[in-house]
């Protein structure tokens, strides 16, 4: 059980309740409900007084000039969400939308929106019914917050648009009424409250955090046990060389790698074919090690971001202000996510070159042209890896282009009112593609020096080299002849993404 309103929430926590694998529940603490309803009461109060407060007596964006009757009240936080309806592109996936749902309810359950303990309720009924938001992936450009995507779970709440129930999608409320929900209306505030924070982009983050972690220890993994095959020199990751400069990552990455290099008490060591590996064997600890630190980095802003109140305005449950301001800018979570995709593009471009490396014979230590197995008369009609070569250049190619910052296109929208802007969902999505894309690289790596295993017929021993072999020997059979090879990648990416492939665990984790 996960309890949200005073302790900061992890990564590793919204990654939990965006998958369904744990409970969540608003914190019972009287100090932490008194200060929710202090800050509702703060609100509305103000709006006794006839203060002016943004977007509920006001009209929103460049429409702050508009004044609004106590009668227009009560309509404006449905006509917010409704006109906020114009997101395009893929939909996102049911464990993304609860990652969403899970980042913005930990904000929201700080007490500082001046939203009801009701709505708080009513996020948690959501995540633990996995009723959850169709959420369009695109239409944010991450500076008054995640408006146009966070509209479609503020619609959710209010049984308009579409959601998934246990992963079938329908009309919301259908969902709703399946899950034993009635729609809930929202009070002045509260869909300004639920669409006007970065909850999109950090939610997607925590997710895109898990996944490059977890392809960081496979890419040590890989590194080993290309090292291993190509008859590479493990003195390259010497515990002395990292720490001489002793960057966190680097001397995590060189660690894995040595690990993953151990053999059995009864095996000689290697003899090393070169005293000097090319570069994206030798320098594979300082290339995982930037994404590593890069996680490190990401993982403080995510969680900053997290425990962060990100709307506006804000109300001061102590004093009873109403502060407008900023904190719906999207900028640490862009800079973060931008520098993360950055790092994970540069270790698919790292996997690549291994690859390329692999399939000669000439820098591979005397491994068959392109991984070919083949030994009847027929042996020059096959080509083993050779187009799967192509693909993973085609990848890693996409990844690096992808990796330009997103933040660097900030343009003025909205009438000049949102005149900079972070793009930090931007990232976010880009982040995931190539993650995506470094995936598929790494498995089609991970097929290449399992071939590259077999052919060794037993030299290759390192302990890292026979439980990856071993591991997806189980689904995936040795190439002996030309076929299709597009199932093996999927399936090796599937076995990755579950945690089933011998790729080492990452821990400890930045």
């Amino acid at each position: 059980m996960i309890l949200v309103g005073e302790r900061p929430l992890r990564v590793e926590d919204v990654v939990a309740l965006s998958r369904g694998a744990a409970r969540v529940a608003l914190d019972p603490d009287p100090a932490v409900r008194e200060r929710i309803r202090a800050s509702r009461r703060a609100l509305e109060d103000r709006l006794r007084e006839g203060a002016p407060v943004y977007g509920v007596r006001t009209g929103v964006g460049a429409s702050v000039h508009q004044t609004l009757e106590d009668a227009q009240l009560e309509a404006l936080p449905q006509n917010l969400l409704r006109f906020h309806g114009c997101g395009t592109g893929r939909v996102l996936e049911p464990d993304e939308a609860g990652a969403v749902v899970a980042t913005r309810l930990a904000s929201l359950a700080r007490g500082y929106s001046g939203v009801r303990e009701v709505l708080l309720e009513r996020l948690c009924e959501l995540l633990e019914r996995r009723v959850l938001p169709c959420i369009p992936a695109e239409g944010s450009v991450g500076a008054s917050g995640d408006l146009t995507p966070l509209s479609y779970l503020a619609a959710l709440i209010t049984g308009e648009r579409e959601a998934t129930l246990a992963g079938v999608a329908m009309p919301a409320a259908e969902a709703l009424a399946a899950a034993g929900l009635e729609p809930l209306a929202l009070a002045p505030k509260e869909s300004l409250a639920l669409m006007n924070g970065t909850s999109v982009m950090t939610g997607l983050g925590c997710l895109a955090f898990e996944r490059a972690l977890r392809l960081a220890r496979l890419a040590c993994a890989l590194t080993a046990v290309a090292s291993d095959v190509m008859r590479g020199n493990p003195a390259h990751f010497d515990a002395r060389i990292a720490a001489l400069r002793p960057h966190p990552g680097q001397v995590l990455a060189a660690r894995w790698i040595r690990e993953d290099l151990a053999r059995g008490p009864t095996d000689p060591a290697p003899v090393a074919a070169r005293l000097q590996d090319r570069y994206s064997l030798r320098c594979a600890p300082q290339i995982v090690g930037v994404l590593l630190d890069a996680l490190r980095f990401a993982r403080e802003v995510l969680e900053v971001e997290i425990h962060g109140v990100n709307d506006n305005p804000i109300v001061d449950p102590a004093r009873g202000d109403v502060l407008h301001g900023g904190n719906f800018y999207g900028g640490h979570v862009g800079f973060a996510l931008d520098g993360l995709k950055t790092a994970v593009a540069n270790v698919a471009d790292l996997l690549d070159r291994q690859l390329v490396l692999l399939c000669s014979r000439e820098t591979s230590g005397g491994l068959p042209d392109n991984l070919v197995a083949r030994q009847e008369a027929d042996r020059a009609t096959h080509h083993g890896f050779k187009a799967m070569q192509i693909t993973a250049s085609a990848l890693a190619a996409e990844a690096l282009k992808a990796a330009i910052p997103a933040s660097l296109f900030s343009r003025s929208t909205e009438s000049h009112n949102q005149d900079k802007v972070s793009m930090g969902t931007i990232a976010a999505r880009d982040c995931l593609r190539i993650l995506e894309l470094g995936e598929h690289v790494a498995a089609i790596h991970a097929l290449a020096v399992c071939q590259a295993v077999d052919l060794r017929g037993g030299e290759a021993r390192a302990l890292r080299s026979l439980e990856l072999r071993d591991s997806l020997r189980k689904h995936v059979p040795m190439n002996v002849a030309d076929r299709r090879q597009d199932l093996d990648i999927e399936a090796v990416v599937a076995l990755q993404r579950s945690g089933r492939l011998a790729g080492g665990s990452p821990d400890p984790a930045p």
